[in-house]
């Protein structure tokens, strides 16, 4: 289907996806371009004060009578900039600027460059602004997730891993800080929903486990650790997007459970969540026939899944915010203004990177005029909006101070946090050779085989660097997608006689590409014929934990859940027996592998010198 464009829409273009009561303050106006933003920086964000009883169109900072028809709809509108560097005179940027000028709610950061270039670009925004910004970012696995300097966390099933509610708490707590640090007030996390589905191609490693208490527990903690250090936070997708097989930006994945499942599984998290004092909710693009009947429109669009079942029976007041509308479950049935239009209808409260903001904004404002939305309709959103603006504190500072950054972003003390969690992580799924720790025989001509994709390009690159030292004649190799019969010929090759293959699998989930959580057949018949000849292989998933059913034959799994630089340090420490092995599995992987298990190894050796 062929879409309206606008010079808005390079801002949206295939991004990876992702209430107080006071008295009312006048918005400030526009601030000078060479106001001293920096000096007059707030200090570290307080604990952000539990949500009001509701939002209704009086419990504002800015009251509502202030503002135009066309200013309240841009208010629930929320485009996506790109996190990367962008010059004064950048096309994008005075895009961006003049959205922000027209009295756009926020901005969602997209992946991004440096700490610094991420809060200037923000700071600049927010000086053209009459109402402050509020912005966003997919924060799931902290800073890094989306700016390069953050700290790098291996993600939710890892935490779920090592199923410590201290540690899912504390990578809330620095992503907060971190976040908060460089301009963000409200991360899209964390991710609540149950992976209960193995072909789930896009949530996967980013949920905590299948068990949908030990999902709550942590979800809360999350939720604490972020509330409490003054970022917002976000369920979501709800109800409940890991019982899927389908990736929702490109078509309508559809859960057949019944409301009784939903309610002993999917909504679960979701009720711990509110209870916690989740700000937001995220609405996901899904069918849900059990809650909203056979032929309803998906979740976010539903009146009957988000007024009907969050707001009424859940009780959450709090905002609910759609996923991204360039989607195709959406935008491929419903088309870009109209999908914005009946999810405003259905109760959601900010509009999440539609194809064109401008198009959109008409569309409300088209919609009221007629009588389609009441105004009063579109006011308690408007109030939610600028409640949340108010309880982030953007109405007391909307600025942040660049030159604090180095103390706030990728300290010392949260990266040794992040390399703790990344050790304590893996998971010994089996070990029937009884390979791991690598003893000295087994150190003779170790072969690391890796693969990745494109986005993978350093896979295996830390764990080479740190085991070489205690190899004699390693020798490694790179896989590609591309990778074809003559390269398979050389890993058959260089894997005779070694004493040991390592293969590295660099298999997650990603936006728009539902084959990446999945290792290409080729690679997949590679490994299980070494095994299947006798070779011992140590398979590491660095991703997808269930990629170990394309490769049952390898005689050693460990499930090591991302691909930091921590991570892959913490496998070779693993392998070499300088630290122990003590996670266990937050899923379950069939046939064999119960959720809970996991074999515990001890270190056996002196620990290893600092990670690079």
């Amino acid at each position: 289907m062929t879409h309206r464009t606008s010079p808005f829409a390079a801002l949206v273009a295939l991004p990876l996806a992702f209430a107080c009561a006071g008295t009312a303050v006048q918005a400030p106006g526009p601030v000078p371009a060479g106001a001293a933003d920096s000096a007059a920086a707030a200090p570290l964000p307080l604990p952000l004060p539990p949500p009001a009883p509701a939002a209704t169109p009086g419990d504002t900072t800015v009251p509502l009578s202030s503002l135009t028809l066309r200013e309240k709809a841009a208010q629930l509108v929320m485009p996506w900039i790109s996190g990367a560097y962008w010059p004064n005179d950048a096309a994008a940027m005075d895009t961006a600027r003049q959205l922000a000028a027209d009295g756009i709610g926020g901005f969602i950061v997209g992946v991004g460059a440096s700490p610094y270039d991420v809060a200037e670009k923000l700071n600049a925004l927010q000086r053209v602004a009459r109402i402050p910004l509020l912005i966003a970012s997919d924060l799931e696995a902290g800073l890094a997730t989306r700016v390069r300097g953050g700290t790098a966390f291996p993600g939710n099933m890892a935490l779920g891993a090592t199923d410590r509610e201290l540690d899912a708490y504390e990578v809330g707590r620095v992503t907060a800080l971190e976040g908060r640090a460089i301009g963000i007030q409200l991360a899209f996390a964390p991710v609540v929903d149950v992976n209960n589905n193995p072909q789930n191609p896009i949530i996967n490693v980013r949920s905590f486990g299948e068990d949908p208490h030990r999902v709550a527990r942590l979800a809360t903690a999350f939720i604490r650790g972020l509330r409490e250090h003054g970022m917002l936070s976000t369920a979501k997708h709800f109800p409940g997007h890991g019982d899927t097989n389908v990736d929702s930006h490109l078509e309508l994945p559809v859960v057949t459970a019944s409301r009784a499942r939903l309610d002993s599984v999917e909504l679960v998290p979701f009720r711990a969540a509110i209870a916690a004092g989740t700000d937001a909710v995220m609405a996901a693009h899904l069918a849900v026939p059990a809650l909203a009947g056979p032929d309803a429109p998906p979740a976010s669009l539903s009146p009957a899944v988000l007024d009907t079942v969050l707001r009424q029976q859940l009780g959450f007041r709090g905002l609910i915010v759609t996923d991204a509308l360039n989607m195709g479950a959406v935008v491929d049935r419903y088309g870009a203004t109209q999908a914005a239009v009946m999810a405003l209808k259905a109760g959601a409260d900010l509009l999440l990177m539609p194809v064109d903001p401008e198009a959109v904004i008409d569309a409300i404002v088209a919609a009221v005029t007629r009588g389609e939305i009441s105004e009063a309709r579109l006011d308690s959103s408007v109030a939610r909006v600028l409640d949340a603006k108010a309880r982030a504190g953007l109405f007391r500072q909307r600025f942040v101070d660049v030159a604090r950054i180095p103390a706030q972003v990728g300290t010392a003390a949260d990266r040794a946090l992040a390399k703790d969690i990344s050790q304590r992580c893996l998971v010994l799924v089996k070990d029937s050779l009884g390979l791991v720790p690598l003893v000295p025989a087994r150190r003779r001509q170790v072969f690391v085989l890796s693969y990745g994709d494109e986005s993978y390009g350093s896979v295996g690159a830390t764990f080479t660097d740190a085991i070489r030292s205690a190899m004699t004649g390693l020798k490694t190799m790179r896989l590609w997608p591309a990778s074809g019969p003559a390269s398979f010929d050389s890993a058959r090759a260089a894997a005779a006689g070694a004493g040991a293959v390592i293969f590295l699998a660099g298999s997650r989930p990603t936006a728009w590409r539902p084959d990446a959580v999945v290792l290409p057949d080729s690679v997949a018949a590679l490994v299980q014929g070494l095994a299947a000849r006798g070779t011992p292989v140590i398979a590491v998933s660095l991703g997808s934990p269930y990629v170990l059913g394309q490769i049952p034959g390898v005689s050693t799994f460990i499930a090591a859940w991302s691909d930091t630089p921590d991570v892959e340090f913490a496998v070779a420490r693993a392998l070499l027996g300088m630290a122990p092995i003590t996670g266990t599995l937050p899923v379950s992987l069939p046939p064999s592998f119960p959720i809970r298990s996991g074999l515990m190894r001890a270190a056996v050796a002196p620990a290893a010198p600092p990670a690079p």
